[in-house]
């Protein structure tokens, strides 16, 4: 075993056994987060409103405190944001996770408190480094750097109470010295805000760096590594940096770039580790090479609950606490945290593949989405982009779907789009780049996705009822049947296209 991994696994021995006993206690654990929780908050506006002093246990948290989502935070997001505090947590907040992806705005804001930064955050950054250690104690990843590739990272500063950017930014900018120790590149880099020239600094600074990990999401990667390749005409990663064998992952599924990966990383030493790290909180990791699916992390100040997906939507919706889930079914995830989050739908569908210990995997969100690469296309975000660009055209809309095209080798995504119309544009090249530009003014992390990984949307016009005999065809025309206007698969569209070339 290599010098530092020794060092690592006696550092980290004590927190493997604290992992192993939650993973043998579960109830206890998020039993007594719920405590701890209630009891910090107890004085502030929102634990006085639903008395949290008197709340005695799951049961009575889960029926007298209401479910809420993004519009229901947001005013007290809001005021935080304009320097009040001990609103939803006890010590001042003052960052704030920027994030796209609500109906009402153009960008929600998810208070990160300081507790949320150490004793989640980065404390599920140790967790990777500890059970990777642990599963793989003769790998020299820690002997190296690792490459982290953030988001749009620019910090802003509206006033004086409030900071916001990407999660990655507010990591990024509170991490710790001896971990910027471990990664490249520097932290003025990570923290650039124009994509094409953020990518050539990468390569400019990280070349001839002994680079042994990478960290991010796998489409962003995608864009850089083939930039890499381009600039060194290598055919593929380990040829520039043979000692890479760590690819830690999240954000989006894996699935569409397995093989991608493979190609690029071809070494046999080459190894993945999928984590779930939203705004909202750090939620899993997989700690068993040999199963995709993730340890839900029971002890990061976060409490659970899970939501049928039957009862979405409805005013007072069921949940179910820890003990009550079973495998296989798809779960709203519900989260009480120590970033001053309430009982609140974040939109994420998870599906449990074991409860002893609870190890789930992401089955998708909570609505009509695309989130291919990262940009959480919402139905809602998707409609307004229609409208106003109907508006300005003077079109009107029959049908309508749209799902990603997967990145290939040397080349980015992009969003299809079939779209009938009651009478077609004059210019539809014309109106799919108006609606390009309109779904970049109502999504900012679309906007974000079209300088790095995502191409100009494809439109194609169909054809009078192609939507009406698609739905026939299937056995589906009439009654509640729809088109699903937006999806993260290609099933529905490329059934479409068929019918098309016909």
């Amino acid at each position: 075993m290599p010098i530092i991994n020794s060092l690592i696994s006696l550092f980290f021995s004590k927190r493997l056994s604290r992992i192993a006993y939650f993973k043998e206690n579960p109830v206890e654990v998020q039993e007594q987060t719920l405590k701890t929780l209630l009891s910090r908050a107890a004085n502030t506006e929102y634990g006085q409103r639903y008395n949290f002093p008197s709340i005695r246990g799951r049961e009575e948290f889960r029926e007298r405190v209401p479910v809420i989502q993004y519009d229901d935070l947001a005013p007290y997001s809001e005021r935080i944001m304009r320097g009040e505090q001990g609103l939803l947590w006890p010590t001042p907040i003052s960052w704030f996770a920027k994030s796209s992806g609500t109906t009402a705005a153009r960008s929600k804001f998810i208070p990160v408190s300081r507790e949320a930064l150490l004793n989640c955050h980065f404390q599920g950054g140790k967790d990777v480094i500890a059970i990777f250690n642990d599963l793989y104690p003769e790998a020299r990843v820690f002997s190296g750097k690792t490459l982290a590739l953030g988001g749009s990272s620019e910090i802003y500063e509206d006033n004086r109470h409030c900071r916001y950017g990407d999660l990655s930014a507010i990591l990024i900018s509170n991490t710790p010295f001896w971990a910027n120790m471990m990664k490249t590149p520097s932290k003025s880099v990570m923290l650039m805000s124009q994509w094409e020239e953020k990518i050539e600094r990468i390569c400019d600074t990280t070349l001839r760096a002994d680079v042994r990990g990478l960290a991010g999401v796998p489409s962003w990667f995608l864009s850089l590594i083939n930039r890499i390749l381009e600039r060194t005409g290598k055919s593929n990663l380990h040829e520039v940096w043979p000692n890479l064998e760590l690819f830690i992952h999240g954000g989006i599924s894996f699935v569409p770039y397995r093989e991608q990966y493979h190609r690029l990383l071809p070494a046999p030493k080459m190894k993945y580790m999928e984590t779930y790290n939203a705004s909202e909180g750090f939620f899993g990791i997989q700690d068993d090479p040999n199963d995709t699916s993730m340890l839900l992390m029971l002890d990061y100040g976060i409490y659970y609950e899970f939501m049928p997906t039957s009862e979405i939507g409805k005013a007072h919706p069921r949940t179910l606490l820890l003990e009550e889930v079973k495998p296989g079914e798809n779960y709203a995830l519900i989260i009480t945290t120590n970033g001053g989050l309430w009982r609140y739908l974040i939109g994420d569908t998870i599906q449990f593949t074991s409860v002893r210990p609870y190890k789930f995997k992401i089955s998708g969100r909570t609505k009509l989405f695309i989130n291919a690469f990262g940009e959480e296309l919402i139905i809602d975000n998707a409609i307004e982009a229609l409208n106003r660009a109907c508006r300005q055209t003077g079109v009107n809309v029959v049908n309508f779907t749209a799902a990603p095209v997967f990145m290939e080798e040397g080349k980015k995504g992009a969003h299809e789009w079939i779209i009938e119309f009651e009478t077609p544009p004059a210019d539809p090249e014309a109106f799919a780049e108006l609606l390009d530009r309109e779904l970049q003014a109502v999504n900012s992390d679309y906007e974000a996705k079209r300088v790095l990984s995502l191409q100009r949307l494809i439109l194609h016009v169909a054809r009078p009822n192609l939507f009406t005999d698609w739905l026939k065809q299937k056995g589906k025309l009439g009654g509640q049947n729809k088109v699903p206007q937006l999806s993260n698969e290609r099933n529905h569209l490329e059934e479409l296209l068929r019918l098309i070339k016909r």
